[in-house]
């Protein structure tokens, strides 16, 4: 397998990884200009030598892994390593007598993006989400809501369509830390994917559309099916931005968007 089929394969897994390149080679060294090694927090990936070099390499990698969040996502670095015997060595010396520029470059998972409806505002909502590095799940009980999906522009982000009577079977296989927007066209459907998405607990924001009056009722709802205030208040409700004003569905999923994005950096 490739170093880019691993990197795509490791995207589509979900697994964050570092790729590292030899950038430059003053001299002699293990392996030449452009050799690539992808790190993950467990396994390695091809080889840029071997030794110091690579340990060293490695260990910064996992330090970069260990930090990255959705909000602050890490940074190329490069830096340069001697191999000779005089230069400092921590996992044992390499006496190859060259110098080496190394590349890391973080590869992030995409974050994902959950929409339980597409209606008239969950399909504009999704044409924007569509064209960011996003992995994007769209659920829908309409099949023919689904069909809609066709129309939009190809996509940059990965679009997941999924058809689902009871969305709670969508819910289940999220994953963790995935952001939702609950519109679909049925009140009682909405609830019980709010309900689902408290219980589950391990998911991103949560952003339910409606108006005030309809986050009251199930504000009250969700209290009395035993969840705690302070989980309930979690739900976002009514979504967006609420200094964009505008009723058409256009302008809704612009403003759910835009604070949508704010929110994954």
């Amino acid at each position: 397998m490739t170093w880019m089929e691993t990197a795509a394969e490791l995207r589509k897994s979900r697994v964050p990884a570092v790729l590292v390149t030899l950038a430059s080679v003053r001299g002699h060294a293990p392996r030449e200009a452009g050799a690539k090694l992808i790190v993950t927090a467990d396994d390695l990936h091809g080889t840029i030598g071997g030794g110091n070099l690579e340990m060293t390499v490695v260990t910064r990698a996992r330090e970069i892994l260990a930090s990255g969040t959705e909000q602050t996502r890490a940074e190329p670095e490069m830096f340069t390593l001697r191999l000779n015997d005089k230069a400092p060595a921590k996992y044992g010396r390499q006496c190859c007598g060259g110098e080496v520029s190394v590349l890391l470059e973080p590869l992030p998972v995409p974050a994902a993006v959950a929409i339980f409806g597409i209606g008239n505002i969950g399909l504009e909502l999704t044409r924007i989400l569509a064209r960011h590095d996003i992995e994007v799940h769209v659920s829908d009980s309409r099949p023919e809501h689904l069909e809609e999906l066709d129309r939009l522009e190809p996509p940059v982000a990965q679009i997941h369509r999924e058809f689902a009577v009871v969305g709670e079977e969508v819910l289940v296989g999220l994953p963790a830390g995935t952001h939702v927007l609950i519109m679909t066209h049925d009140h009682a459907e909405d609830l019980h994917l709010c309900d689902a998405v408290l219980t589950r607990g391990d998911l991103g924001s949560i952003g339910l559309i409606g108006s005030s009056a309809k986050w009251q009722r199930f504000r009250k709802n969700l209290i009395a099916e035993g969840h705690t205030p302070e989980v309930v208040d979690t739900i976002d409700c009514p979504i967006g931005l609420p200094d964009l004003p505008g009723k058409q569905p256009a302008t809704i999923a612009l403003s759910v968007a835009a604070d949508l994005l704010g929110r994954m950096g």
